[in-house]
Parts: structure tokens; C-alpha cells; sequence
């Protein structure tokens, strides 16, 4: 298993595709939930992801205060499989970016509401109650 973090001028076009790819299956195509995965903000993010065999497995990306929040952030967290700690492997990946990258001394993310303990195993925290996102419920958290 191998962690890869780049800015998004860094990626190859391979890359970012199979980045863009494994975010479409999994929170347009299989949560069932269109919405605009593509928001604009790749291109000021740091990504982060984890491959197996040359194929990406999970990854995430770290955003600079104010992007999303007044703090970094993190976000479009996803695993092609589950319950194998790729989640947790590529979230520890991203809390490291977030720090080395942006000096980050808190973190924020918008977590769907299934995934909050896999968040609160590394120090977050929910900062709010259940809101809806694109009809999915999510908490904000803060690490």
C-alpha cells in the first residue's frame, strides 16, 4: 500500500481521473446522490490518496482556511472498500497534510452521520447536530 500527496498541478491526468472516478462511484453512484462532485475547489486542494497495486483504494482532500471553513478542512473522504482501515489509514494520511501543508492547528469536515465514529477515533468532535447534505444527513466535526 502506497500514500501519494500532491496539489492538484502536480497530478497526472491518469491520476486525477482515477481520483475523480472512485468519488463519482462511490458518493454519486452509490449513495444514489447527484449532486456537483465537481465544485470547483480541486484545484486549490491538496489530495490525498492511498493505491494498491497502482489502483487508488481511498482518498481524501485538505483544503486552506477558507475554502470551506475558517479552518482547514477536510472533505470527500471515500474508500473503495470497507471496514479494512483504508478510512482510517487515509484520513491519519490527511490530518499529516493538513498540518504540513497548511500549519493546520484545527480541523474541520462535514461527516456523514454513519461515518462520525470513524472521525471521533481520531480526535474529532461534532461541533453541530444532524443537518442535511445533498439528503444526506452529516454533523460538522472539529479536530
Amino acid at each position: 500500500m502506497e500514500c501519494r500527496t500532491k496539489r492538484f498541478h502536480e497530478l497526472t491526468v491518469d491520476e486525477l481521473y482515477d481520483l475523480l472516478k472512485l468519488r463519482t462511484d462511490v458518493f454519486v453512484v452509490e449513495q444514489k446522490c447527484p449532486y456537483p462532485e465537481l465544485d470547483g475547489l480541486d484545484r486549490e486542494a491538496i489530495h490525498v490518496w492511498l493505491s494498491d497495486e497502482g489502483r487508488i483504494v481511498a482518498c481524501l482532500r485538505v483544503m486552506d482556511r477558507g475554502a470551506e471553513s475558517e479552518y482547514v478542512s477536510i472533505g470527500r473522504v471515500v474508500a473503495a472498500r470497507r471496514r479494512q482501515g483504508l478510512g482510517t489509514r487515509v484520513l491519519r494520511e490527511g490530518i499529516r497534510a493538513a498540518r504540513e501543508y497548511f500549519g493546520a492547528e484545527h480541523i474541520y469536515l462535514e461527516a456523514q452521520t454513519y461515518a462520525q465514529g470513524l472521525y471521533e477515533k481520531q480526535g474529532f468532535r461534532a461541533v453541530s447536530g444532524e443537518f442535511l447534505l445533498d439528503g444526506i444527513p452529516h454533523v460538522k466535526m472539529l479536530l
